[in-house]
């Protein structure tokens, strides 16, 4: 059986809302699971507002469902503290929708977050996971990250991980 074509997305941005909601119902679907991800309450639009710039985020549409989301920052003082200003963008939250997981759309959000970081003159995409996820971070090594290192940071095991990006903005998208 071949796999399924994924169909078309739409990308907004600056959709706090949308992205709780998509964060929220990951949170939810992986607790039910015994993977708790992040605590439900801090998935809040008034309190991602708080951490995280509206414009930073990027929704993913199916239609009028969002299906997915992430946040890309310009720093990330807390997990890359000895970064060189303006070398690399930073990737958080990014999150599928319970209801169109397993479709492939954690490497569609990957290649759009490269575009955008391209697009930004920016050819380093760096993020952060819990290190006790191994199949988290599976699909980021399958898409082509770097593992550079494993620390604590605060109370939390995270292993950081580095993507080098070439070519144009067109071509990662």
């Amino acid at each position: 059986m071949s796999p399924q074509p994924i169909p078309a997305l739409q990308f907004s941005s600056g959709d706090v809302a949308a992205a709780s909601r998509v964060l929220a119902a990951s949170a939810l679907d992986r607790a039910a699971r015994g993977e708790e991800l992040w605590s439900p309450a801090s998935l809040s639009p008034e309190r991602l507002g708080r951490h995280y710039p509206p414009q930073g985020w990027t929704v993913a549409w199916r239609g009028d469902q969002a299906v997915g989301c992430f946040v890309l920052l310009g720093e990330d003082p807390l997990f890359w503290p000895h970064a060189t200003p303006g070398e690399a963008t930073y990737l958080h939250k990014l999150a599928v929708h319970p209801t169109a997981q397993g479709q492939g759309l954690s490497e569609v959000l990957l290649r759009e977050a490269a575009r955008q970081t391209l697009q930004g003159g920016r050819q380093l995409l760096r993020l952060d996971t819990a290190t006790a996820r191994p199949r988290l971070r599976a699909i980021y090594e399958r898409f082509g990250f770097r593992h550079v290192d494993d620390l604590l940071v605060k109370t939390w095991a995270v292993s950081r991980y580095e993507l080098r990006l070439h070519g144009s903005p067109a071509e990662a998208g």
